[in-house]
């Protein structure tokens, strides 16, 4: 259903939107956190794989802030959903520049339920793209807005 899957667009639009920040605009924690069902997990790139919640990867996200990510911008490339009834999971690539220089892409892996007609996050886990294991093409040409093919420039 389309109504579904552009509520679920709009999830990943919002979660990358809202975790952009300089040196002059702040990051939108509470967007951020608003998208996930209560106990949510998170499991970010670091190996071995280790559990967050949503408010541990904002506090230790506001720390790097504060700190040495003086700016950190994600812009979606593509994604792919699939729905069945009120579960679905997203696949989203995105492009990540950390203080205007260093640029990567990842893919974020979304679970997700829809609930008193709400879609919320119940897991998230992401990885960062490498030599030894390169972002697929399809989910490159997947419908989205800003959408670039190429990989970024090695540094």
């Amino acid at each position: 259903m389309t109504e579904n899957r552009d509520a679920i667009r709009g999830i990943i639009e919002r979660q990358f939107g809202s975790l952009t920040w300089t040196a002059v605009s702040s990051p939108d924690w509470s967007a951020f956190e608003r998208d996930f069902l209560p106990g949510a997990s998170l499991y970010p790139a670091a190996r071995p794989a280790k559990s967050q919640k949503p408010e541990e990867f904002v506090e230790r996200m506001k720390g790097l802030a504060a700190t040495r990510l003086r700016s950190f911008k994600e812009v979606p490339l593509g994604h792919e959903i699939r729905v069945f009834g009120n579960v679905a999971v997203a696949v989203a690539v995105c492009e990540i520049t950390e203080n205007e220089a260093q640029v990567t892409r990842g893919i974020e892996m979304m679970l997700l339920v829809k609930t008193e007609g709400r879609w919320q996050i119940v897991s998230q886990a992401w990885d960062t793209e490498g030599v030894s294991k390169p972002i697929l093409a399809d989910l490159l040409r997947s419908p989205c807005q800003g959408a670039r093919a190429e990989p970024p420039s090695s540094q």
